[in-house]
């Protein structure tokens, strides 16, 4: 039988889990042995009472070296790739190619790897794209902390003393988390624009009830967008910045899947807003798309610029609960109940293909072999 293990997340501020007692129980049914490190769902509000009751087992550290199958919200530390016993799967985000140095090594404690962020943005695996069900969440919360921020309500409000009139949003970014701005946004009753390089996504702006900015055509693979040149960014910016310096709030959320995040809010546009106006940054942690956001919440030129690096743990139920599902959902693709449970990784399987960046200790998909040759010898 397969052993599946879920650790602890260790990183700062995390409160997510990969699994909750509802998968832990579908987990059982396709045919798995389950263990969850003590502890694990309680930033959750998840008790190791309520994971034994769904049949799961707790245990300690040595979870790590039984386990066939490890899930995780965030990669592993050196610490944690060291207790993998080789052979074993590890399922979750890991990023590697932003850092070439786990990529080598997971590949030489010879694991193999399903990384979460790379599941193919295709029909079929919906339920299993993590991407969208934690930038969903991000999209709404962003919202919400933006407006807690500002010193003026979000609609339209007819009072004895006169009409205060709606805040103005600019959301940066129609993905997912984009998308969900607007629709919270909205909802708040704020007056929403929108602007995105590919403009097939203006008709669900527009559905939303946000006003699409036309500015220039950049659409990519997999539903991103591609980078733009020198002078895309330029006649962009010359578009967008009229609409930025109005605003009550700049929702950004502009990622490109492998690269640094595009600079969307130039410091000199920073400097031409509203006093009072607000700017949450969702891609923050990959350099921002404002040029002068930082981690945590900073006022600059009378503009509260919020950086908060991991939203979706601001929301752990829902955020743990989603991303569970996520990942039953691929393990459903990868176990074989017919057969005690059995990992079968099948490459001509679409979605396996382009998520196991890592087999048997081969990198298949991530950092470039440039990028890993640099990483220096231990």
């Amino acid at each position: 039988m397969t052993r599946a293990f879920v650790p602890r997340e260790l990183a700062a501020g995390e409160t997510r889990v990969a699994a909750t007692p509802e998968t832990v129980k579908r987990m059982l049914q396709l045919g798995l042995e389950v263990s969850i490190e003590s502890g694990a769902g309680s930033a959750s509000h998840i008790s190791d009472a309520a994971f034994t009751e769904a049949g799961a087992t707790v245990v300690g550290l040595e979870g790590w070296g039984e386990a066939d199958l490890v899930l995780k919200v965030n990669p592993p530390t050196p610490e944690e790739v060291g207790r993998m016993r080789r052979g074993a799967l590890f399922m979750g985000f890991v990023w590697s190619v932003h850092d070439p140095a786990l990529a080598v090594r997971l590949s030489e404690q010879g694991v193999s790897v399903l990384a979460m962020e790379a599941i193919p943005r295709i029909s079929r695996a919906q339920k299993m794209d993590a991407l969208s069900s934690q930038g969903n969440l991000a999209g709404y919360k962003a919202v919400l902390m933006g407006a807690d921020a500002l010193d003026r309500i979000m609609p339209m409000m007819v009072t004895a003393a006169g009409t205060l009139k709606p805040a103005k949003v600019v959301v940066m970014g129609a993905g997912v988390a984009g998308l969900q701005a607007i629709a919270t946004a909205k909802r708040l009753g704020a007056i929403v624009e929108a602007t995105d390089v590919r403009p097939e996504v203006k008709e669900q702006v527009e559905s939303l009830g946000g006003k699409f900015i036309e500015t220039v055509e950049a659409s990519g693979d997999g539903g991103y967008a591609k980078e733009l040149t020198d002078e895309q960014k330029r006649r962009q910016q010359e578009i967008i910045e009229a609409h930025l310096v109005v605003a009550d709030m700049v929702i950004c959320t502009a990622l490109i899947p492998g690269r640094k995040a595009p600079i969307l809010v130039p410091a000199h546009v920073v400097e031409k807003m509203k006093p009072g106006a607000v700017v949450v940054d969702l891609a923050v942690t990959q350099g921002g798309n404002c040029a002068l956001s930082e981690v945590g919440r900073v006022k600059k030129h009378g503009v509260t610029l919020i950086g908060e690096p991991n939203v979706p743990a601001l929301l752990s139920a829902d955020a743990s609960a989603v991303y569970a599902r996520n990942v039953l959902a691929l393990l459903s693709d990868v176990v074989d109940k017919k057969n005690g449970g059995a990992i079968t990784l099948d490459l001509e399987d679409e979605v396996v293909d382009g998520a196991l960046v890592i087999k048997d200790g081969e990198v298949r998909h991530g950092p470039t072999r440039e990028a890993i040759a640099e990483v220096p010898t231990p």
